[in-house]
């Protein structure tokens, strides 16, 4: 049953003296949006167990069916998407491809779209038509592919050409987006001639693209390296059907680290551990730095909080934490330095903008830079939390709610985003659960 939260106008969070609960957290978006992506190119049925069925996902699932060649079951009730091959070609839909804020989805539906036959539109929300997609559009082109931005902006709506990916060499920058990288060596598996990228500057966000190295090995496709420097992938390679699961998200999982350090309390997480390849998992070390106890298994993270303090650290291999880390910030004692983060400012929204205004709206001062920001510590008050139509501010600010009164979230839907669930996982916490009004 759908949480009527989901609904809300906003959300009121009702405090906790502490915490200490293991907590199963939904699988990994990342992990699922990539077994989607080679799955549906694989030509195998193949069944992704632990699946993170949120707006993204679903999204993109509904883009992929849209092609024709595959057709997805979702299983609500069991956190599962099979991905079954029609064979039928992929052919470009007459309809524009809708995909809502589904920024990675949207990239490497991108690259996807140009193994279509046809002319295949792709469009998002207002504010996926405001992000940045120009580096994949001109790296397609070498590749066979011919990708345009409608309106000649580098965003979306965004136009390929596609039946002609014949792959090759390409090169690609790294510094606005792993995505695009990802996008490019997922879709090699389709590619007529072995394809080769080189990253022509410097690639932020490297655990991502690990992630789908991973994620490709795990399916049978091998992507030989040059560091992070050049990734080619051989033409012919016949990706794995059968069962893949997903781990758990570390990014969801950042919430409840969050809230075990802000309010000193305990909490394990199942499932994730040392092993794991999502740089989100960097924040359990960054916790310790600031004072918190963790105990890191195979399978399995816990975390005790403990005395705050602010920490210089550099978050450009874990950007989609930093606003988790932000808030923990705002409750320790001196100055946290968070840098390297410009990424911030092309997300769902404009992150280091948000988290510094709604930082000071709570009483915490923020100083804000172009790539980075300086959080002093103090004592958050209650605030009314504008949330962007970003599923992480939403998120971020109701964990500073779990120890400050009066914190009301606004728009609380778009946490299902990434999160569908995240109301009710609060609601295990404490008997009172989080109110509506």
């Amino acid at each position: 049953m759908t949480d009527p939260r989901l609904k809300a106008h906003e959300l009121t969070v009702i405090p906790l003296e502490s915490i200490d609960a293991e907590v199963r957290v939904l699988g990994s978006k990342s992990y699922t949006n990539r077994y989607l992506a080679i799955a549906s190119l694989s030509g195998q049925e193949t069944l992704i167990r632990g699946a993170l069925l949120s707006d993204d996902t679903l999204y993109f699932a509904s883009a992929i069916e849209a092609l024709g060649h595959v057709r997805t079951e979702i299983d609500h009730d069991n956190a599962a998407i099979r991905v079954i091959p029609t064979g039928q070609p992929m052919r470009a839909p007459a309809d524009d491809v809708f995909m809502g804020g589904a920024g990675t989805p949207l990239r490497f539906f991108i690259a996807m779209a140009g193994h279509a036959d046809g002319t295949t539109t792709i469009t998002g929300n207002t504010r996926m038509q405001e992000r940045p997609m120009g580096d994949i559009l001109s790296a397609l082109g070498p590749l066979g592919v011919e990708a345009v931005a409608v309106r000649g902006n580098g965003s979306p709506p965004i136009r390929v050409t596609g039946g002609s990916y014949r792959g090759g060499k390409t090169s690609i920058s790294g510094a606005v987006s792993s995505q695009f990288t990802s996008s490019l060596l997922i879709n090699a598996i389709r590619a007529a001639d072995d394809t080769e990228v080189t990253i022509s500057d410097f690639l932020i966000s490297k655990p991502y693209v690990e992630m789908t190295i991973a994620a490709l090995a795990e399916m049978g496709v091998r992507v030989d390296r040059d560091g992070y420097d050049r990734f080619s992938v051989a033409a012919g390679q016949q990706p794995r059907g059968g069962e893949v699961v997903v781990e758990p998200d570390a990014s969801g999982m950042s919430y409840l680290l969050a809230a075990a350090a802000v309010l000193g309390g305990r909490v394990t997480i199942p499932g994730i551990g040392a092993g794991s390849h999502q740089g989100d998992v960097g924040l359990v070390a960054a916790l310790e730095r600031m004072g918190c106890q963790v105990d890191v298994q195979d399978k399995q993270i816990t975390l005790r909080g403990g005395e705050l303090h602010g920490i210089d650290i550099d978050m450009e291999a874990m950007p989609d934490v930093v606003p988790s880390l932000a808030v923990v910030a705002a409750f320790a004692t001196g100055t946290t330095r968070i840098s390297n983060i410009a990424s911030l400012r092309v997300k769902e929204c404009d992150r280091i903008a948000a988290v510094t205004t709604e930082l000071r709206k709570m009483g915490i001062a923020v100083e804000e830079f172009p790539d980075a920001m300086h959080i002093t510590g103090g004592t958050p008050h209650g605030a009314t939390i504008d949330t962007y139509d970003d599923h992480r501010i939403a998120m971020t600010f109701a964990i500073a709610g779990l120890r400050t009164e009066g914190v009301i979230i606004k728009d609380p839907g778009c946490v299902a985003k990434s999160f569908p669930t995240f109301w009710k996982t609060l609601d295990s916490l404490h008997a009172s659960g989080v109110s509506t009004r």
